[in-house]
């Protein structure tokens, strides 16, 4: 018998006289020692079919047909039931962090209250276990990041703080959807071999839901590939990745950016440049909160980036790669000159920097996060303006339309809100609030992590349409090395806030110099090719 055995589950959402059949006559089990995965694009059904195993769906759901949990019925179970399984039994590992996270509470306590609802362990005896966990999952010194809340962390370190709430009960099977996203490639290899470890040593079964198919072909026993609510194909991985049978699973295994960028225009001007720039933020202590120490976020940064050039930023989660790109934009204090079109830029007034702002636009990884829930797509583009102007006096709608179809998005929905759109979409409204302003320069800080490798190829394709178009110059911020090697004409590799090595960006991926950089690039390629 199955550890967990799912037959004909359907799921239906009814909403405003409106019916939506997310899921249809889905089938699957997990056995111990199994990993499954459950592959496909965005609104495929993936998390849907997972979070129904528990009942983890609402009111507005409709599920019918079985999900059982060793022989016990899931679905229509009491909440006596479902309390003892959810987190104990099946403890799931979610995509974002830090909308899974408490912001009010601190790692400690989180992982603590975890430990002591399902366990009974005090506070004092579930310290030591906590530490354990932090250290499991590769948080550098675990033990002072107890006392540290959720936006303290990068999203690299929140995601391995889920991870170990998931592991810290020891459950039979781990639900984990898009568990790496937002991990750089040799943590990404730490967490895939310590779940690969747990699975083998604790007889747990696995479901995994990914867009990431290296990973699935690296780590998965079994693939089911999803469509539309569907499951379309399904075998043992060696399989389907070798002959894949359905024209949809064949698109997904082909769907991976390639290419390289477009070259600098010729007599490119240098845009922006720091050179020594340095983030230190302060540590606090004491009654009267004296300084004893600092996060050296960044060191010593000396950069420079040309219009219409590409500069990739890597390195693991905690780097400096955003604190860097954020100095730079005058979004944070540093020390160090920075310059952008010939001119120190440190001493500007609020003023002045106005207009620094209308040239230097972000892109953030999350678009459902960065995107108000409130605000129409049209509101969101057009937010700039009402910031910076209308120099030209062109209808509002007018622009928002034209930047829409430059970003490959139909005027026609400018009125719907971000829920209305999928990941891929909202990305793209995130790139056309950006490019309104006509920016030179576009930070762009994991813009494909959270996308399908479908939407992925779109979207790198667009930005590098876009940079050929404008000249923009972009700092490229990415731990999926692929993606940085078909962007970037420079690339800059950060560890612990150090620059270890710079250079051209197709020479670094040849022949690194340092060892980090080798042990980045070899991580990264080992997920390659084991995957």
């Amino acid at each position: 018998m199955s550890l967990l055995d799912v037959k004909d589950l359907s799921v239906t959402f009814r909403q405003d006289g409106k019916t939506n059949h997310a899921v249809r006559n889905v089938s699957f089990s997990v056995d111990r020692g199994e990993t499954v995965a459950l592959v496909g694009e965005s609104g495929s059904g993936k998390s849907v079919s997972a979070l129904s195993t528990v009942s983890l769906l609402g009111d507005a759901a409709e599920v019918s047909g079985s999900a059982r949990y060793d022989g016990q019925e899931m679905i229509g179970a009491d909440d006596k039931l479902l309390r003892k399984v959810r987190g104990n039994d099946i403890s799931f590992i979610f995509q974002e962090p830090m909308t899974s996270l408490n912001p009010l509470h601190t790692i400690e306590k989180q992982l603590g209250e975890s430990l002591a609802l399902h366990q009974g362990v005090s506070r004092d005896a579930a310290r030591g276990r906590i530490i354990d966990l932090l250290e499991q999952v590769g948080i550098r010194d675990a033990e002072s990041r107890l006392t540290a809340y959720p936006h303290e962390l990068s999203g690299g370190q929140r995601q391995r703080v889920m991870i170990a709430m998931a592991l810290a009960n020891k459950p039979d099977i781990l639900i984990a959807d898009e568990p790496t996203t937002a991990l750089d490639v040799t943590i990404q290899a730490q967490i895939l071999e310590l779940l690969r470890d747990l699975k083998d040593t604790g007889d747990m079964g696995l479901l995994f839901i990914t867009h990431d198919l290296g990973v699935v072909q690296r780590f998965a026993d079994t693939v089911c590939v999803m469509k539309d609510g569907e499951i379309v194909e399904r075998g043992p991985t060696e399989e389907i990745f070798a002959a894949p049978k359905h024209p949809y699973t064949q698109k997904l295994l082909g769907a991976r950016a390639v290419g390289e960028p477009g070259p600098v225009p010729e007599g490119a001007k240098e845009l922006v440049r720091t050179d020594n720039l340095k983030v230190w933020f302060p540590i606090k202590a004491g009654f009267l909160k004296r300084t004893v120490d600092h996060v050296k976020a960044v060191n010593d940064a000396s950069i420079s980036v040309r219009a219409g050039e590409t500069l990739g930023i890597v390195g693991e989660s905690g780097s400096g790669k955003t604190t860097l790109a954020l100095a730079i934009m005058r979004l944070i204090a540093s020390e160090g000159a920075i310059t952008y079109r010939g001119e120190d830029v440190r001493g500007w007034s609020t003023r002045k920097l106005r207009a620094l702002r209308h040239d230097m636009q972000i892109v953030f990884q999350d678009p459902y996060g960065s995107l108000s829930p409130r605000m129409s797509c049209m509101h969101i583009i057009a937010e700039g303006l009402g910031v910076h102007g209308n120099p030209g006096g062109q209808p509002v709608r007018e622009l928002v339309a034209e930047v829409m179809e430059e970003v490959g998005l139909d005027p026609a929905t400018m009125d719907r809100y971000p829920h209305e759109f999928s990941g891929g979409q909202r990305q793209r409204i995130a790139i056309a609030r950006a490019m309104i302003l006509r920016p030179r320069l576009v930070v762009l800080d994991e813009p494909t992590s959270a996308l399908d490798m479908t939407v992925q190829v779109q979207i790198v394709d667009l930005l590098r349409e876009l940079q050929r178009k404008y000249e923009l110059a972009y700092l490229f911020i990415s731990h999926d090395l692929n993606v940085v090697r078909a962007m970037s004409h420079k690339m800059l590799v950060m560890k612990q806030g150090d620059v270890v090595e710079m250079g051209d960006a197709q020479d670094i991926f040849e022949n690194p110099q340092t060892a980090y950089a080798q042990q980045l690039l070899s991580a990264a390629l080992d997920l390659k090719a084991k995957g």
